[in-house]
């Protein structure tokens, strides 16, 4: 870090995408059970599987246009592209997908058949703008209640230890804060995660953004609730220490006040959203797979066995089925 104190937004974009951060160095954080955390797609090839429909869907909404352009917008590893194209979804071949990744060592990782990028390509384009898990991890604003709301900033001092410091009170208090808080109180000011939301809907011709992540309705919810809820750490598939320890050892994440965004045009948890798009079908053509090749299973058995597990997480509404899913559409 440098010299004086800096906002805490600029600490974790050091923190996570700075020439030594969490994703960008050679060792760098993933997602999967080997990982640092475990996503929707990484619990297995369902999600994408149901995902695929909903392109599909789209795909016909919008005319069945040739080409037809996929954005997965933090990739990782590209999980989720390998099970949108081994699901081959009818759009398939006229589907260009593009996975935006800011990791050199996970975008090395992409499966063959996609376009891998380390930044979002221009538009204007038709199609979808997937971001599964990403704006949690953009850097935001921290604001914290010590006789008014003021703006937490990082600093060293004089032993080299990282500590938290706090600015003068907001004038103007931002309006998604409440007027009142307990002392100590945190909340988000997710910025960066509107403004990705209105860049991603300008490079849109005609089509979709879609967000799936974990959050809530109403900044004031998080207010309310002890930070360490909804302001976390992660590595190694379990939670880390506190986020100013250790700068760049560490995911930092939060959970995304939907309020703060533009406002979409639907909005549903994403256990709503995978039944809505048929993922009980899937998961019963999977259950008779099985039946029927139980005798004698194969790995496409097996496979296809998992989605009984794999939908059980997906549509957990206390884990990955209570996450937000948010759709703009042009």
């Amino acid at each position: 870090m440098t010299s004086g104190p800096i906002p805490f937004e600029q600490f974790m974009e050091r923190a996570l995408y700075g020439p030594e951060g969490f994703y960008t160095r050679p060792d760098g954080g993933s997602a999967g059970r080997r990982g640092d955390f475990l996503t929707s797609p990484e619990v297995g090839p369902l999600f994408g599987a149901v995902l695929a429909r909903a392109l599909d869907r789209e795909w016909k909404r919008l005319g069945r246009p040739d080409p037809f352009t996929v954005i997965d917008a933090g990739a990782g590893p590209g999980t989720l592209a390998r099970s949108v194209v081994a699901a081959a979804p009818q759009c398939a071949a006229v589907m260009r997908y593009v996975a935006v990744e800011v990791s050199d060592a996970q975008r090395a990782r992409h499966p063959d058949g996609v376009e891998s990028r380390s930044e979002m390509p221009d538009g204007p384009f038709e199609g979808v703008i997937v971001a599964n898990e990403l704006l949690d991890n953009l850097p935001f604003r921290l604001a914290v209640f010590d006789d008014g709301w003021r703006e937490a900033f990082v600093d060293v001092d004089r032993t080299g230890t990282v500590v938290e410091r706090l600015s003068a009170p907001f004038d103007p208090v931002p309006l998604v804060l409440p007027s009142a808080a307990s002392h100590g109180a945190r909340a988000p000011l997710v910025d960066q995660a509107a403004r990705w939301v209105d860049d991603a809907r300008s490079r849109l011709e005609r089509g979709s953004v879609l967000v799936v992540d974990y959050g809530v309705s109403r900044t004031r919810e998080l207010a309310a609730r002890p930070w360490r809820q909804w302001l976390r750490t992660f590595r190694g598939n379990e939670r880390g220490e506190h986020y100013l320890h250790a700068p760049g050892s560490q995911d930092i994440t939060v959970d995304i006040p939907f309020d703060q965004l533009p406002e979409p045009d639907s909005v549903r948890s994403q256990g709503q959203y995978l039944q809505l798009l048929g993922i009980s079908d899937l998961v019963e053509e999977g259950r008779q797979f099985w039946d029927e090749h139980a005798a004698r299973p194969g790995l496409d058995a097996v496979r296809m066995r998992s989605r009984i597990s794999e939908s059980e997480a997906l549509l957990d509404p206390v884990g990955l089925g209570g996450f937000i899913v948010a759709e703009w559409r042009i």
